[in-house]
């Protein structure tokens, strides 16, 4: 099933909103984090990422700006990927989940679980109930 990739970080959109909108909780150890990332490999945004940071801006070209395509490299949802997030949310439905549609966490676990990539996150609780075996990097 997984897709080894070495050295390639899948980065949640809280992540990023910290360190765009310098929060004054979060925005240190986010920017950390992305750093150390990055001096590591590759990180990696999915559209579902891309789609809840582009909330906050007008323009796409905004975004684009923000999330430079060089330093944060665009990467499709695989489609075994959306398998997954189908196959979590079921598990989700009958845990008593109350949402009628799949969750972004889903799609964004599911694509690093399903490709080998590490994710960051500041909220892994969802992540570990879903993906037990999915490497996290979390405060």
């Amino acid at each position: 099933m997984a897709k080894t990739s070495a050295a390639r970080t899948l980065v949640d959109s809280n992540v990023l909103l910290d360190y765009l909108n310098e929060d004054d909780d979060w925005t240190d150890w986010s920017s950390a984090m992305l750093v150390d990332a990055a001096e590591h490999g590759m990180i990696v945004v999915n559209q579902i990422v891309f789609a809840e940071v582009a909330v906050r801006f007008d323009t796409f070209e905004a975004v684009d700006r923000a999330l430079p395509p060089e330093y944060f490299v665009r990467e499709p949802l695989p489609w075994e990927a959306a398998f997954v997030a189908a196959k979590c949310f079921t598990r989700y439905r009958r845990r008593g989940g109350t949402k009628r549609s799949p969750l972004p966490d889903f799609f964004i676990g599911a694509h690093a679980a399903v490709t080998g990539m590490a994710l960051l996150t500041r909220d892994p609780r969802r992540y570990r109930a879903y993906f037990p075996k999915l490497k996290i990097i979390s405060p």
